[in-house]
């Protein structure tokens, strides 16, 4: 099939195709992050101190950052040498089959210390292939987009993220809510990650109907391709790939400080049930999900460099109240609080991936991309949870906020020094 963006039907698949992939990936990706909060502590890492064994799940949970950039370097080859989109079918299946295996584990309690090891493992295989997932799936969109809609195209896969994140949280809601709690902590929490099945399945059908990028097919045509992708982009990019990774910092901090750090501290310390910090958590998804669009149609218009310098100052702000809206207690400033957070999320995350994919040329742009992104989420996300639980248990909630403040304004240098050249599509 001939790759024509300008036919509906090929629109269509597209954008669909960058969608659904993100959206399972994510899926998979946040019911960890759920489990590693409510089920793996106990399971996986039983001990006589609960808050040990929450920060050794969410250690599990940090391995998959470790392990993004490698699928980034991996698939980010390929992708660049021979297209987006048998890349993009690997990457899918590499992270849909081992989530899948997830729901097949034992625990701690049957096989001892191989039960975390296995666990740990599972979760690598998770990193690597969301580290190759999001750049193909962010390229598929904008390189297939007219120069004037790029960031409203780009904002298609980030759309994958609420979703995701919407079925993953309704899941485990549904599954809390209908069975008890000895029954949801014995098989119920299996539930989701051997479902997820059915998507990979649909996702891995909907990547196979899709041709490759015009973009991608124009560079093979003009014999563009470099040698080792990874290596031009140290070589060439340097500059691109610091400053890329530290802009896009505050973007994974924001997000996991709302949800993963949030609802551990909502349930641990402020005294809420996990159905209601769950429903925090879906509700405050909204606002993420309704603000990439409106921020990818403003990026379009002033610029994607413009929306993400203003908000990541609104970050830095936002920060100095961290104490003020968490150490209330008051379940309607807490709502508050992660709603407003989550705006500023999909305000940020909107236009990120178009703005980073605009930093490198087509030869190096699946590589590029997909490192400053996933680089940036072992700075931002991969340990944030355990920081923020450690500086709220030690120095304070008002410390948490020091934190994400702090991270804003690195990110805010970044943008304002990054190269403002946009490459060509």
């Amino acid at each position: 099939m001939k790759n024509n963006p300008n036919k509906e039907n090929s629109l269509r698949h597209v954008l669909f195709g960058s969608l659904i992939g993100t959206t399972i990936e994510f899926f998979d990706f946040y019911i960890y992050a759920n489990a590693a909060v409510l089920v793996f502590p106990q399971l996986f890492f039983p001990g006589a101190n609960s808050t040990v064994s929450t920060l050794e799940s969410l250690a599990t949970f940090s391995i998959a950052f470790l392990a993004r950039p490698l699928g980034s370097a991996v698939f980010g080859h390929y992708g660049d040498k021979i297209g987006r989109k048998v890349t993009l079918v690997v990457a899918l299946l590499t992270m849909g089959l081992s989530t899948i295996a997830i729901g097949f584990l034992p625990g701690y309690a049957s096989i001892g210390i191989a039960a975390p090891i296995l666990l740990m493992f599972c979760r690598f295989g998770q990193g690597v292939g969301l580290g190759g997932e999001w750049g193909g799936a962010v390229l598929l969109a904008i390189e297939n987009a007219p120069p004037h809609k790029r960031a409203w195209y780009g904002m298609f896969p980030q759309l994958g993220a609420p979703i995701g994140l919407l079925l993953s949280g309704g899941t485990f809601l549904i599954l809390t809510d209908s069975m008890s709690s000895e029954a949801f902590m014995d098989y119920g929490w299996r539930i989701p990650f051997i479902a997820s099945s059915l998507l990979v399945i649909v996702g891995f059908y909907i990547r196979l109907k899709i041709s490759e990028t015009p973009a991608f097919e124009n560079s093979k045509k003009e014999q563009k391709e470099v040698k080792i992708p990874f290596f031009t982009l140290l070589k060439s990019y340097k500059n691109q790939l610091i400053f890329g990774t530290l802009s896009a910092v505050t973007t994974f901090l924001v997000f996991y400080l709302m949800t993963v750090f949030t609802l551990s501290w909502a349930t641990s310390d402020l005294g809420f049930t996990k159905r209601d910090a769950l429903l925090i958590q879906l509700l405050s998804v909204l606002f993420f999900a309704f603000f990439i669009p409106v921020s990818a149609l403003v990026a379009d218009k002033i610029g994607r460099r413009k929306i993400l310098i203003i908000t990541t100052a609104a970050i830095a702000v936002f920060g100095f109240f961290f104490s003020y809206f968490l150490n209330s207690g008051n379940a309607t400033l807490v709502t508050a609080f992660v709603c407003i957070g989550m705006s500023l999320m999909g305000f940020t995350y909107g236009p990120l991936g178009t703005f980073l994919s605009e930093l490198f040329p087509t030869t190096v742009r699946y590589s590029g991309a997909s490192l400053t992104f996933n680089l940036a989420g072992i700075l931002g996300a991969a340990f944030a949870p355990m920081i923020a639980i450690w500086l709220a248990s030690t120095y304070g909630l008002n410390y948490v906020g020091f934190y994400l403040t702090a991270a804003a304004l690195v990110s805010l240098v970044s943008f304002l020094v990054i190269s403002k050249k946009v490459h060509q599509f």
